[in-house]
């Protein structure tokens, strides 16, 4: 308001007892001043540090120059707050002493004054005018001289001469094709360029006389210039010179060389594509003009749970592959590892669940899945969502089964008030089904510790049903025709594959049987459908990327199999294997059987590579197929500055791959070596999460660390995001689409503070147009041949320095 000295404070009960200055006790309304040392202040902020109502204003204490703070109660809150901070010592002075006892005490020493002078002589001053004095030079002239701007570059004179014997020659005009000679002219008119600008930060510019400018103005706007020529009066010929030029052989030839040519393009101009659809053209053009404004994302939904995910973040979110609305979220402690190991102990104490939540109720989770270890990544089984695997923090591989809650979760909307209760469960669970918490699920088998990940596993995925590989990483007919290996990655340098069907059944002893058996009588409600691997799981594969400088190994965060499930997957087989799983009622993994020990066909045509990105930034493409337990990889590129977030296939291309980093994004071409055939210049927040979308080739999303989301769509912009939303607050932690409908598509995007947002995809974002795919795989094939090109040109300028 006016005031910048004065600085608004609250001063705690605290605070008020500390320095003296207690309301209506040590300051009031007549008595509001209260002088504090500046010593006293400096020991409260290094005593309290930010808990001290000094913080906001640290700065200004430490370099007040006085040695005492003038602090004034404020009683009318005229600054907004109880007291307020005076920062110089001129205002200091004015608050302590009013001008108007300044200007009394002044008065009152002139009036002394005057009385000692009237004691004394008695003269009269007398008027001495000013004396002209020379002129001295303080270095002014040569400021101006530095500032004054001079012609450093010599001007170049150009002399325009003609031949004199042509001055006045006739002057004979033709006719000609343009672009079909080489020295021909060709306009070239200028045009602003929209996507490039300069912004002048600063200039240092001097000046001494300026010139008065007029400026006038006509109706004529010049966008840009371009050759142009105009006759005030129309030259015409006359009747002789008319006659003449229509009989003139000239004439005649002309028409004669361009009657072809003009019957030809007279014809074109009638012809017409008679089978066109100009309806379905005119929907199309509708869609490309609503593009342009109509990119956005609606908030449809959030999800928040106070008692399971307080102080947490949001690892892995999944959705539901065959129930509509139903989305599965995993939550970690917001802990770095220090902080874990040492309270690793009361960790143990906490619950960690993975909650399934519905459309139908916002504010209740439908299930919930017990973990031993707060769950990091988790994904469901292609064969049969009711299986789901989960990756750990400790580096244990943890298998549910939720097939007895399945229908639960399908009519999560009729049942939301009414729960109902089994006589032969046991207590507990009824307890949790009766009251308001959803039903706890109990997980059916856990990894080994021994043979698990030594650290967290930060990365899982099943394989397709149609092959599954040995010890050797060879693949082979899957005759089960159900997904049932598994592989994972951590930054403990390995990746391993796991067969959820095991070895061999381990024997135990008789007491161990009884043990279990009582177990099993006692809680008949969890699943055993995989007790077989319940602590003794161990992985089929174990593969080490090995760098090929040093000793040390690469450390895995995020992988891509090239025989990614969702490619080979078609509608129809999933619609009928979901049908077949509703008739049944039957898992099929409730029959699952020891691999036999019979000849497999090999595959030869299944490919073994994969994309891996790791803990330094690095992408490295390498297979599983190998000899030794530790592998040199075949590809290695430093893309990223950091830990590589996301490792993606393209849902429409099966060779190109997303990878995000701290600062970037890049797109890979399968089989290309060079490197990335895109990548993004350094941005100005850090990026945590990527995903391309279902419906759009060319489309993806990119989550921040503000909070906010960038949509890029590759056939609009390469340089920058087409579109950024805010979403939240806090770090975005991971995005998932999904396709509800022909004409309801979902995004969910998570936060670190806990919440999940699910929102709605505008019709723009999910609806692409009739030609996209081939646009966008042309865009990647000329990208593709670019990069040849600048490999052929580094060699021959290679061989051009060697010569």
């Amino acid at each position: 308001i006016g005031h910048p000295e004065i600085f608004p404070l609250v001063f705690t009960t605290q605070t008020q007892e500390i320095f003296n200055c207690r309301v209506d006790e040590d300051v009031t309304k007549e008595n509001h001043f209260k002088l504090l040392k500046k010593e006293d202040i400096i020991e409260d902020l290094k005593a309290r540090a930010a808990v001290s109502d000094f913080h906001p204003v640290k700065k200004i204490v430490l370099e007040y120059p006085g040695e005492e703070l003038l602090v004034v109660f404020d009683v009318e809150q005229q600054y907004g707050q109880n007291f307020y901070l005076v920062a110089t010592e001129e205002a200091k002075e004015n608050l302590l002493k009013p001008p108007e006892v300044a200007a009394a005490a002044e008065e009152q020493e002139k009036e002394k004054d005057d009385d000692e002078n009237k004691e004394g002589t008695l003269e009269e001053s007398v008027y001495k005018p000013p004396v002209r004095k020379p002129w001295v030079s303080l270095g002014s002239e040569k400021e101006v001289e530095e500032e004054s701007v001079k012609d450093t570059v010599s001007k170049i004179k150009y002399l325009i001469s003609r031949v004199r014997r042509k001055f006045g020659a006739p002057v004979t005009f033709t006719d000609r094709n343009a672009s079909s000679e080489k020295d021909s002219y060709i306009e070239c008119t200028s045009y602003q360029d929209k996507t490039f600008s300069i912004k002048l930060l600063e200039k240092d510019v001097g000046a001494q006389i300026v010139p008065k400018v007029r400026e006038n103005s006509t109706q004529t706007k010049w966008t840009y210039p371009k050759n142009a020529a105009i006759q005030y009066f129309p030259r015409e010929f006359s009747d002789g010179e008319r006659e003449e030029s229509l009989s003139s052989k000239k004439l005649k030839e002309f028409i004669t060389s361009v009657l072809l040519r003009m019957e030809i393009a007279l014809q074109q101009n009638e012809i017409m594509n008679v089978f066109f659809d100009d309806w379905r053209a005119l929907a199309e053009d509708e869609g490309s003009y609503g593009s342009k404004s109509d990119i956005y994302l609606k908030e449809y939904q959030s999800f928040i749970d106070l008692l399971y995910l307080k102080d947490r973040t949001i690892s892995c979110v999944c959705w539901h592959p065959n129930i509509h609305g139903i989305i599965a979220e995993s939550a970690t402690e917001r802990l770095s590892y220090d902080e874990r190991v040492d309270l690793s102990g009361k960790l143990l104490l906490q619950k960690s669940v993975i909650l399934f939540w519905s459309f139908s109720d916002p504010l209740h989770p439908q299930l919930m899945l017990e973990c031993p270890e707060d769950i990091y990544c988790f994904e469901f089984s292609p064969s049969d969502p009711n299986i789901i695997a989960g990756g750990c923090f400790n580096g244990q591989v943890v298998l549910w089964d939720i097939s007895q809650y399945e229908e639960k979760l399908r009519n999560a909307k009729s049942s939301a008030g009414v729960k109902k209760t089994a006589v032969n469960l046991p207590s507990f669970i009824q307890a949790q089904q009766c009251g308001t918490e959803p039903p706890l699920v109990r997980y059916c088998a856990v990894s080994s510790i021994e043979y698990s990940h030594r650290a967290i596993i930060t990365d899982i995925h099943w394989l397709p049903d149609f092959f599954e590989v040995n010890r050797m990483g060879a693949t082979f007919e899957n005759r089960a025709e159900i997904c049932v290996q598994l592989v994972t990655c951590s930054p403990d340098c390995s990746i391993l594959f796991w067969d959820v069907r095991g070895t061999k059944l381990p024997v135990q002893p008789l007491s161990e049987k009884a043990k279990e058996e009582k177990i099993i009588d006692v809680l008949p409600d969890f699943p055993d459908t995989f007790k077989h691997l319940d602590l003794t799981w161990k992985p089929l594969i174990k593969i080490n990327l090995c760098k090929s400088d040093t000793s040390v190994d690469y450390s895995p965060i995020r992988i891509s199999l090239t025989e990614e499930y969702y490619h080979y997957k078609t509608s129809d087989k999933v619609q009928s294997l979901n049908k077949l799983v509703e008739l049944t009622k039957e898992s099929p993994y409730a029959e699952i059987s020891v691999p036999s020990g019979k000849i497999l066909k090999v595959l030869e045509n299944i490919s073994t590579n994969f994309f891996v990105g790791t803990e330094d930034g690095e992408i490295i493409y390498s297979d599983w197929k190998m000899e030794r337990d530790s592998k040199k990889p075949s590809q290695k590129h430093a893309v990223h500055d950091g830990i590589v977030h996301t490792v993606q296939r393209s849902p429409f291309f099966k060779d190109i791959v997303l990878s995000v980093g701290p600062w970037n994004f890049a797109i890979w071409k399968e089989g290309l070596a060079t490197g990335p055939i895109l990548q993004s210049s350094c941005s100005a927040v850090r990026y945590t999460v990527g995903q391309w979308s279902l419906t759009r080739p060319g489309v993806f999303f990119i989550g921040r660390e503000d909070g906010n989301i960038d949509i890029w769509d590759l056939l609009e912009k390469t340089h920058e995001p087409s579109q950024f939303q805010s979403i939240s607050i806090s770090m975005i932690t991971c995005i998932r689409p999904w396709i509800a409908s022909a004409k309801q598509h979902f995004l969910a995007v998570s936060d670190d503070s806990g919440v999940l947002h699910v929102l709605e995809i505008s019709w723009t974002l999910s609806h692409p147009s009739s030609n996209e795919h081939a646009s966008v795989l042309h865009y990647f094939e000329r990208e593709v041949e670019y990069q040849k090109y600048y490999e052929q040109r580094q060699e021959f300028r290679a061989k051009e320095r060697i010569e």
